[in-house]
């Protein structure tokens, strides 16, 4: 067992996050260097997990008394009727504050197993093992947890920090190509909210980062665990600098809501798209430097990222997405707050536009 540690430490949680290749037969080795224990635990299974990841994981825990509960990871089950049969099979297993839900799976699936854990007895053990670059680099840190409604995505959840996150490498050679797309949308937007030189190494390795070549991915998911560690520790429960992991997302979390959480658009490359909305968005409003707008278009292209927001909307989307935008949790207002980019590394947050501003620009990047 090749792994990396990196260390969580927030005013409600202290936790670890373990990067590495091959952890599945090592988990209760893990769980006792981190001085976790529990009799009894639910493992949430995401229903594309194979067979040889989850008889490894069960080997491991032999000594501790398993549940197995499979879901359907997609935003469409996001909900609370899937987070109602999670509790259910706590209660009736009788489950304690001392016992454990382990969470394998992507993001949906940690959304879903955490924000049950933070609801049972107010709170169990909870540990997250994320199986796809997104929710490796992003989901499975800070302690967000929640649930999709009619209303909007995430407008209903809990902020609950996990016991433990192990993160294995090996899950991510299952992926096809557009998951790790997506996740990587989330290592740029961290470098781009952050780090210049990251961002430089990312420019420059991009290629051998999505084929997952050692040591640049590991590289990659520990240098972008490492910016989320850093603000979530300043800022937990997002009142200030946290806000700045929004960035894109205002624009990325209504193109997905707009089109009903469909398999057209998922959330990483709804993100890119955002992102790119933000960055033109940045520079109309002349807040962003022009060289590292194009800079930054530039590798969006080269790296061949979802970039034309016309291939997934008509202008007759328009009112659709800016209702969801108006509907967005980061907004205090009627007026709709943005993360915006100065520089690479430089993002402005609370920066508010009415939908008039957003309408005209959106209508001109539908045009292009």
């Amino acid at each position: 067992m090749n792994s990396t540690k990196l260390k969580i430490n927030t005013k409600t949680q202290k936790y670890s996050i373990i990067i590495g290749s091959n952890l599945g037969d090592s988990i209760s080795k893990i769980l006792k260097e981190n001085s976790i224990d529990f009799k009894q635990c639910l493992l949430i299974i995401d229903k594309n997990i194979s067979n040889q990841f989850i008889t490894k994981i069960k080997r491991s825990l032999r000594t501790k008394k398993l549940y197995v509960h499979f879901f359907k990871a997609n935003e469409m089950n996001k909900n609370f009727s899937s987070v109602n049969k999670i509790l259910d099979i706590l209660l009736n297993k009788n489950f304690s504050r001392e016992d454990c839900v382990i969470s394998i799976g992507g993001g949906i699936t940690g959304d879903i197993s955490g924000f049950a854990a933070s609801l049972f007895k107010r709170g169990l053990k909870f540990i997250n093992i994320p199986t796809t670059l997104l929710s490796q680099v992003d989901s499975s840190i800070g302690g967000k947890t929640g649930v999709n409604t009619k209303y909007g995505k995430n407008l209903i959840g809990s902020f609950y920090q996990p016991s433990l996150v192990i993160s294995d490498v090996q899950f991510l050679r299952t992926l096809p190509k557009r998951e790790l797309i997506c996740g990587y949308g989330e290592i740029l937007k961290h470098s781009l909210i952050a780090n210049k030189s990251f961002y430089n190494f990312l420019d420059k390795n991009s290629d051998k980062i999505l084929k997952l070549s050692s040591p640049y991915i590991e590289k990659a998911i520990y240098q972008s665990c490492k910016i989320k560690k850093n603000v979530v520790e300043k800022d937990e429960k997002e009142k200030g600098l946290r806000k700045i992991l929004n960035f894109g997302h205002t624009f990325a979390h209504a193109y997905e809501a707009s089109l009903g959480y469909s398999k057209k658009l998922n959330h990483g490359e709804a993100v890119i798209l955002g992102m790119q909305s933000a960055l033109s968005f940045s520079l109309k409003n002349n807040l962003i430097k022009k060289n590292d707008y194009y800079l930054v278009l530039k590798h969006i292209s080269e790296t061949n990222l979802p970039s034309k927001l016309k291939k997934f909307f008509k202008t007759r989307d328009l009112n659709k997405i800016l209702s969801f935008m108006a509907k967005d949790k980061k907004n205090n207002s009627n007026k709709i707050n943005l993360v915006l980019l100065k520089k690479i590394g430089h993002p402005i947050i609370n920066r508010e536009y009415t939908k008039h501003n957003l309408s005209e620009f959106l209508k001109r990047e539908l045009r292009n």
